[in-house]
């Protein structure tokens, strides 16, 4: 069984075209100068509607909190336990959800960790963005 692959969204679009070419992009309101996550039409926070536009992101950032799953969430990551879920603050300013991987043991990501980005191949010729550890625990 393979991972279960998301839908996309009008709004989500371009960024999910993107990582066709394996490119990060994060979604900006020029109005207010904000960074947007998750993918909307709107800003939330000016209401503008006709300024929003595309950044690459380079990837980086730290675990802000994580959570080692040994069950899984949903049948298709069935082969993938014990596996670590993430908050993950983008330099860029936003913060996703996602997985860490490329460790030995998920047990060893810890907040505050340096991640960066890498990425899964998915059926429709789409990449899933993930997350590995790219250096030391970051002191706040």
């Amino acid at each position: 069984m393979g991972r279960l692959e998301p839908q996309v969204s009008d709004a989500a679009a371009p960024f999910w075209e993107a990582t066709k070419q394996r490119r990060y992009l994060v979604q900006w309101c020029d109005a207010c100068a904000q960074p947007i996550f998750y993918p909307r039409e709107v800003c939330p926070r000016c209401l503008s509607a006709g300024t929003l536009l595309w950044r690459e992101s380079k990837g980086t950032g730290t675990v802000h909190a994580v959570s080692v799953q040994h069950r899984p969430a949903n049948p298709t990551m069935a082969d993938m336990v014990p596996y670590a879920v993430a908050l993950v603050d983008l330099d860029d300013g936003i913060r996703v959800m996602s997985n860490v991987v490329n460790v030995d043991d998920p047990a060893t990501i810890v907040v505050g960790q340096a991640v960066q980005l890498t990425w899964e191949p998915l059926a429709d010729g789409c990449n899933l963005p993930l997350f590995e550890p790219a250096g030391p625990v970051k002191e706040s």
